[in-house]
């Protein structure tokens, strides 16, 4: 389904249940609480910050700005250290 037709279902489906005010607050609360986590993911990131970040993890490795492990047991000791 495209998001023109779940729109136009949520539409449809909405017009059913506006005459009933008691649906029509648990709807609203439900959608409040999808829009808060919506908004409380911070992984959630668009493509263009998702590359910037990339970009710029780039740039510090080449600035010799990052650390690497030879081997497992140096990558979990210096975990271990944090």
């Amino acid at each position: 389904m495209t998001a023109i037709q779940l729109n136009a279902e949520i539409l449809r489906n909405l017009g059913t249940l506006a005459e009933d005010e008691s649906m029509l607050k648990r709807i609203a609360k439900y959608l409040r609480k999808l829009v808060y986590e919506k908004k409380a993911d911070p992984t959630e990131m668009t493509k263009e910050e998702f590359f910037a970040r990339v970009d710029e993890a780039r740039e510090q490795i080449k600035q010799g700005k990052c650390v690497s492990f030879s081997d497992p047991k140096e990558m979990d000791a210096w975990l271990n250290s944090l």
